[in-house]
């Protein structure tokens, strides 16, 4: 197949070179020193599952660079998303699918409000991969997973062609026919997750051990479940309570991508996550004072480190991205 990855990071780094390696057509845009980097030495991905190198001889600084594709993966940081969709505009063409690998639930509204709504599906994805340094992504752990459908449930020529290329990569991939619900019952854990470790500012070992921050994190899971039930979105009721049991049996040590880029003085997609889920909790008439606060006692950090330089390599190379 042909597909653009957008966002060279941990996320689209590591998948979009899985499946470069497997024989797919794979073009990255990358800026700054992983676009160097890449151009250079190619992209190594270091994974338990095996070390490898794609050399990459498709690797531009634009989307407006890119030629026709079958599918093309955004994989850049939410904040990026108007600035990368508009770039979009002039460049999907019929038959091109579109799949947002963001965190988040408003991120396939932005790109269907700017796209053809039938060039997009909807997608999630299940991994913990960073830049260590330019031109080299970690993959940490054994997990590294994509689901994907159509909006609408139906099933696609498409959709089949590129799960079959993602299973040929060795990618565990799914389709699924409520691909909506699924996103949603992703954000219910990443949102909760990244609000209580970041504002506890402690991984999920010391999260869940302390019955008050237990109880904060039990209550940000509820909150977002309520939120999505009234935007109409099929999730169980007990979904939160059964987030929670899950937590138990995830590493001590496991934290979230927004506590990493707090602890670092980077840039936080706190609007697209706990602050998210506030501002369409009032929109809906769902109470949630739980992401409120959390939202606003992270607003002094939301666009780095207060006072400081924020000397990340780059928003699309900064990508470390720990989702279950």
């Amino acid at each position: 197949m042909r597909i653009a990855v957008v966002g060279a990071g941990g996320v689209g780094g590591y998948f979009g070179a899985r499946l470069a390696a497997a024989g797919n057509e794979v073009t990255f845009v990358a800026r700054g020193r992983q676009l160097e980097a890449i151009r250079r030495n190619g992209l190594l991905v270091r994974s338990p599952l095996g070390e490898f190198r794609v050399h990459a001889d498709a690797v531009v600084p634009t989307i407006a660079d890119l030629g026709p594709v079958d599918v093309l993966l955004v994989a850049v940081k939410l904040w990026d998303t108007d600035d990368v969709v508009a770039q979009l505009r002039n460049h999907v063409g019929a038959g091109t699918m579109v799949i947002s690998l963001q965190n988040g639930v408003q991120k396939d509204s932005v790109l269907r409000r700017e796209l053809p709504a039938e060039a997009v599906a909807g997608g999630v994805c299940y991994i913990s991969a960073a830049i260590a340094e330019p031109g080299i992504v970690v993959h940490n752990g054994e997990m590294q997973k994509l689901v994907f459908g159509e909006y609408g449930g139906q099933d696609s020529d498409r959709t089949r062609a590129f799960l079959d290329a993602c299973l040929k990569a060795g990618i565990d991939a799914e389709i699924s026919a409520d691909i909506e619900r699924v996103i949603w019952e992703k954000f219910v854990f990443l949102a909760s997750i990244s609000g209580a470790t970041s504002a506890v500012r402690q991984p999920i070992g010391v999260v869940r051990a302390d019955p008050r921050s237990r109880a904060l994190l039990g209550d940000l899971m509820a909150e977002v479940v309520a939120v999505g039930r009234a935007a109409g979105v099929g999730l169980d009721p007990a979904f939160a309570d059964d987030r929670l049991t899950f937590c138990d049996s995830l590493p001590a040590t496991m934290t979230s991508s927004m506590h990493h880029d707090l602890t670092e003085g980077h840039r936080l997609e706190l609007a697209w996550l706990s602050g998210a889920v506030a501002d369409l909790g009032e929109e809906l008439g769902v109470s949630t004072p739980r992401h409120r606060t959390v939202a606003d006692i992270l607003a002094p950090y939301e666009l780095g480190e207060p006072d400081s330089v924020d000397e990340s390599i780059d928003a699309d190379t900064d990508d470390a991205d720990t989702d279950a």
